[in-house]
C-alpha cells in the first residue's frame, strides 16, 4: 500500500523580528570591540608607568629659557645700578648750584590759594630753591601752612602784619599804597640772621600773582651783585626793560616816571645773597613815594653801571606782571543773605 506523505511549509517569521535580531548582533559586536580596545589601552598605560621617560630635550629647552631670563634680569639690574650711580653723581652738582631764595609776600583774599598753588608748581621745577613765604597777617594761617607742607619745596614760613595806617583798603587802587613792604623786609632780616657772608645764593622777590618762565631762574642764578631783565605787561607798556650797550646797562625803556633812580618793576631784578648780608641796612622804605620802592633798596646796593643784564642783553621777556581778575561774588552774596551761602568749610 502506497504511503502518502504530506509536506507542510514552515511558518513564516515576521520581517521586523528578523531586523531587530540583526541590530542586536551588531551592537554586541561593537561593544565587544570597544571593550577589547579599552582593555588593551589600559594594559599599555600600566606597562608604560614603569618605563623611563626621555624628557631630556624638554628639560634642556626649559633650562635655556631660564638662563636667558636670568641673563636679561642681570642686564636690567646692572643698568639700574648705572643709572643710580649717575644720579648720585648729579646730586652733589645740583647742591653746588647757588641757592635761589624766592621771597613771596602774600595776603588773604579769595584768589590767594590759587595764586600760591600756581607759583609753587612753577618753583618745584627749579633746582636748589628755597621759598620764603611771608604772610601779611598777625599769625601763620592754616591755608598757607598746609599749602607749603604739601608743596615738596624747601621753605620758610613767616608772618608780619602791615600797620593799619599803611594798609590798602579793598576799594583803593593798586597804585595808592605798596603791598608787601614789611613782609619783604622781614625776609631780608631772616636771611641776615640765618645765612653767613660766605654762603652763596641769589635773592629774588617774586610776587604770587606774576607769571614766570623757568628759564628766568637759570638766568639769575649766576648773579654777582644785582642782575636785571625785562618785565612784560607793566607800566602801561607791552614791556619795560633796561637798555644795554656793550654789555652794560645805560638806561631804561619805560614811560612812567623815567627819572626814578631805578625805574624798574619788583619782578625785574635779583640781588646776590652776600651783597644783602654785607649791607645789613639795605631795606625797602615803607614811606617811599609811589614807584620808588624798588629804588629805595637798590640805591644802597649798586649803581646803574654795576647792573648785570640777563635774558640776552635784556631782549627776552621771561616774567610777566599778570594779575588775576577779582572774582565777582554777587550771587554768593545774595545767597548768603538768604542763609544759603556755599559751605564755608570747603577751602577755596
Amino acid at each position: 500500500m502506497a504511503t502518502v506523505s504530506h509536506r507542510f511549509p514552515a511558518a513564516a517569521l515576521p520581517r521586523d523580528s528578523v531586523a531587530g535580531s540583526a541590530m542586536k548582533v551588531k551592537l554586541k559586536n561593537v561593544f565587544v570591540v570597544y571593550f577589547l580596545v579599552s582593555v588593551i589601552g589600559l594594559m599599555y598605560a600600566l606597562l608604560q608607568l614603569g618605563q623611563p621617560c626621555d624628557c631630556t630635550q624638554h628639560l634642556k629647552s626649559a633650562s635655556d629659557l631660564i638662563h636667558a631670563k636670568e641673563k636679561k634680569l642681570s642686564q636690567l639690574q646692572n643698568e639700574l645700578k648705572r643709572l643710580q650711580g649717575r644720579e648720585k653723581v648729579r646730586e652733589p652738582a645740583a647742591l653746588a648750584l647757588p641757592t635761589i631764595y624766592v621771597v613771596t609776600p602774600t595776603y588773604a583774599r579769595l584768589v590767594q590759594k590759587a595764586e600760591l598753588v600756581r607759583l609753587s608748581q612753577t618753583l618745584m621745577h627749579v633746582k636748589n630753591l628755597h621759598w620764603i613765604v611771608v604772610e601779611d597777617s598777625p599769625v601763620k594761617t592754616q591755608l598757607v601752612s598746609e599749602l607749603l607742607a604739601q608743596s615738596n619745596l624747601r621753605f620758610t614760613h613767616l608772618h608780619a602784619e602791615t600797620p593799619k595806617e599803611h594798609k590798602r583798603k579793598e576799594s583803593d587802587p593798586n597804585w595808592l599804597k605798596p603791598r608787601g613792604v614789611e613782609q619783604r623786609n622781614l625776609a631780608l632780616q631772616w636771611l641776615r640772621e640765618n645765612r653767613e657772608l660766605s654762603d652763596e645764593g641769589v635773592v629774588y622777590f617774586a610776587d604770587d600773582d606774576n607769571t614766570y618762565s623757568l628759564r628766568l631762574f637759570d638766568e639769575i642764578r649766576s648773579t654777582k651783585r644785582v642782575s636785571v631783565w625785562p618785565v612784560g605787561l607793566v607800566g602801561g607798556l607791552r614791556f619795560e626793560r633796561p637798555l644795554v650797550e656793550g654789555g652794560k646797562v645805560v638806561g631804561f625803556y619805560t614811560a612812567w616816571k623815567p627819572n626814578r633812580p631805578f625805574p624798574m618793576d619788583m619782578a625785574g631784578f635779583a640781588v646776590a645773597l652776600q651783597l644783602l648780608v654785607a649791607n645789613r641796612e639795605a631795606r625797602f622804605d615803607l614811606l617811599a613815594e609811589r614807584g620808588y620802592l624798588e629804588s629805595s633798596l637798590l640805591q644802597s646796593l649798586a649803581s646803574i653801571e654795576e647792573l648785570e643784564p640777563k635774558a640776552d642783553n635784556c631782549t627776552k621777556v621771561l616774567v610777566w606782571h599778570t594779575r588775576t581778575e577779582k572774582p565777582k561774588m554777587k550771587q554768593e552774596e545774595l545767597l548768603q543773605k538768604q542763609g544759603l551761602g556755599s559751605d564755608p568749610s570747603i577751602e577755596v
